[in-house]
């Protein structure tokens, strides 16, 4: 009975380690490990593994392509000269005052030589051939000749004025790592790894010390005095922990007592996975997302395949229930992703991420997304994580509320880009290192064009993550689909050396969705700070296919100037009434609504990144106005497809607006010899979408 009672504690600790709900220690990797049967390659694949990607480059066209041409690039380096010449860095690289910071020639020079080194060592791999792996260590010796790693963007002059982001303290000093250094680690591990059974002990030395030098002493026992260690939220934390976690298990044959930076690395990726959302939503944004996890992924497998799946970072709770849920829904048909935050818009993940998240999660949602998201995968680790034999399943609903981070998607389809998208967040503004001020704001996207968008990031210049950031009418609120009174605008949740501010932000109130309606509605209030605008309620209803109807309350003092901002990414005609958005395969009608006068102007943001080689631009908008005669204001914005001006114009004059006793609200418009009504009842807390007819 004893024994069975140890046991099954010792199943139960075990569980604990795999689905990653609590720290792990040196011993438990040097339990974990046979570290004495160690045999280079070991960390994506061993001897064992290798017939079976031979046989798949032998037996699966597409593997097979990725394979010839990975070849044929390898040819091509063979006859490379290879320079050992190290160009000047530039000292202002995100300002590019001088030639140096922006002629590109030493950012080429590092990542060329490190990935030559990683193509040629793989190939050696698949083919035996020791040619490869003699002009793969020559890249590599190259690369390991560089003092340092870290690129300029992230040293002490550079990023010392940067807010540093969630759960790290205001006093940092010390940028001797940066995600450079951990892409570099992780990627020089597999060079090492893969060139270990051809290179003698000298030339092992060289890849092996650059690895302790650059990558793990610079950490190794002094985590505390790097800002991202603790920057669970971020995505560095991922990126950093990854490429040390790697070249310490790469290093592990000559080195095994480096079993405590690999403890490290699961502990804080762990940790960092446990801040995606409980529907897998990711503050920073979808490609930061991207970065973040699918670098993780890397250590997450070696680790994996070395403990035999005893230490699982694939078997994170959050990560396993939700791998791809957020890439998928803030996904835009014909336009890559939704680019909220610094995030860029572009489409998410990589052929063989998602198939790693697919197997390793047994998730059908990630082998849909796979199949009908990307093409033909051409990187080796295609040919090392191929395509699934997960079921695909391609989501069971439309629309989504990621209720962590309060951003929202309504949508028809997934696939279909002529179908209208609505978009939008709420959320704290607790977020100085990717995050905007934009709580309350959306997007409408339909056709291939936004007809009302997010303007996007702002250039990563000299002062972007400074406290200068909130100028930019990219991350300010003034870049946003938002609300003003009297201009005021809302604010960050931190400074530089400031305290935090934790209730900065918004709520989404209510969210529902059907195969007819969706429904949003948003409590940005507390994002602004409280002076002009008293409270600010956004209700989104999406009837389906096509109608969007947009109800803002206000409360403010009687008096007060208005503007409900919109930045459209189409041509904009203002029209008196109305406006007309024209996209390149379709029109759409803008339409406000109120019981106060309003009118229409246009502005334009002004933006100079603080960089020489980048020009002066402007950001167009228009806002509806209203000069309040009463302390709360209801205005609603109807924004639908039409043909042509005169549907427009026909639309806009059918518009109705009742007001009852108790203070509800009716709106009703005709298109076609369609009748569209919604009703909003009047309650204690504001309006509420009671139906439509």
């Amino acid at each position: 009975m004893k024994k069975s009672i140890l046991f099954i504690l010792a199943f139960v600790l075990m569980s604990v380690y795999e689905a990653g709900a609590a720290d792990i220690t040196k011993a438990d990797v040097d339990n974990s490990i046979k570290k004495s049967g160690l045999k280079h390659p070991y960390l994506y694949f061993d001897e064992n593994d290798k017939p079976a990607i031979l046989e798949r480059i032998k037996t699966d066209p597409e593997i097979r392509d990725i394979m010839n041409r990975l070849t044929a690039r390898a040819n091509m380096l063979l006859h490379m000269p290879v320079d050992r010449v190290i160009p000047v860095q530039g000292r202002n690289t995100r300002a590019g005052w001088t030639e140096y910071d922006t002629d590109g020639k030493y950012e080429n020079h590092y990542t060329s030589n490190r990935d030559n080194a990683v193509l040629l060592a793989f190939v050696y791999q698949m083919t035996g051939d020791k040619k490869y792996a003699g002009k793969a260590f020559e890249f590599a010796d190259v690369f390991c000749d560089l003092p340092s790693w870290t690129m300029r963007p992230h040293e002490f002059p550079v990023i010392y004025s940067r807010i540093m982001p969630w759960n790290v303290p205001d006093d940092q000093v010390n940028f001797s790592f940066d995600h450079y250094n951990g892409d570099s680690g992780r990627l020089m591990a597999a060079v090492y790894d893969w060139l270990y059974p051809a290179l003698d002990t000298a030339q092992r030395d060289r890849i092996r010390g650059a690895l302790l030098e650059k990558v793990i002493t610079r950490v190794r026992g002094n985590y505390e005095y790097h800002w991202w260690a603790t920057a669970y939220r971020c995505n560095w934390c991922g990126v950093c922990n990854s490429g040390i976690g790697l070249a310490g298990l790469a290093l592990l044959t000559e080195n095994p007592q480096l079993t405590d930076v690999v403890s490290e690395s699961f502990n804080r990726i762990n940790k960092m996975l446990n801040e995606l959302g409980v529907d897998g939503g990711w503050q920073e944004g979808g490609g930061y997302w991207n970065y973040g996890v699918h670098t993780s992924a890397f250590f997450a497998d070696a680790l994996k395949r070395l403990t035999g799946s005893k230490l699982n970072l694939f078997e994170n709770e959050k990560l396993k229930n939700n791998p791809v849920t957020f890439p998928v829904y803030i996904s835009v048909p014909g336009k890559g992703s939704l680019n909220f935050e610094d995030s860029g818009g572009g489409r998410l993940g990589s052929t063989w991420f998602i198939n790693k998240l697919a197997a390793e999660t047994n998730n059908g949602m990630a082998a849909w997304y796979r199949n009908e998201f990307f093409s033909e995968g051409q990187d080796m680790f295609d040919i090392i994580w191929p395509r699934s034999s997960v079921k695909p399943e391609p989501p069971a609903k439309s629309s989504i509320h990621f209720r962590t981070i309060d951003w929202w998607v309504l949508r028809n389809n997934f696939t279909d880009e002529s179908k209208m998208l609505i978009a939008g967040k709420a959320g704290m503004n607790d977020d100085p290192h990717h995050g905007h001020l934009d709580i309350g704001q959306f997007i409408v996207y339909q056709g291939g064009d936004y007809f009302i968008t997010d303007i996007g990031s702002g250039s990563y210049d000299e002062k972007y993550f400074d406290d200068a950031r909130w100028n930019y009418p990219q991350a300010s609120s003034i870049g946003h689909n938002i609300v003003f009174v009297n201009g005021e605008k809302q604010l960050p949740g931190k400074m530089r050396k400031q305290p935090w501010n934790y209730e900065i932000g918004g709520k989404v109130l209510k969210f529902s969705s059907s195969d007819k309606l969706d429904y949003v509605l948003m409590d940005p209030s507390k994002a602004y700070p409280g002076v002009e605008l008293k409270s600010w309620r956004r209700h989104v209803t999406f009837e389906k296919p096509a109608v969007a109807v947009i109800v803002d309350e206000v409360e403010s003092a009687p008096g007060s100037e208005i503007e409900v901002r919109f930045h459209p990414g189409v041509t904009s005609e203002l029209k008196g009434n109305y406006v007309l958005l024209t996209g390149n395969k379709g029109k759409m009608a803008l339409i406000p609504v109120s019981d106060q006068q309003f009118t229409f102007r246009e502005g334009r943001h002004a933006c100079q990144p603080v960089n020489a080689t980048r020009s002066f631009f402007w950001v167009n908008y228009f806002g509806t106005i209203i000069n309040t005669k009463k302390e709360n204001s209801v205005i609603a914005t109807i924004i639908l497809p039409v043909n042509d001006d005169n549907e427009a114009r026909r639309i806009a004059a059918s518009v109705k607006k009742t007001y009852s006793s108790t203070g509800s609200f009716t709106l009703s418009f005709t298109k076609g010899r369609k009748e569209f009504r919604y009703i909003f009842r009047n309650t204690n807390e504001g309006l509420l979408l009671e139906g439509i007819r």
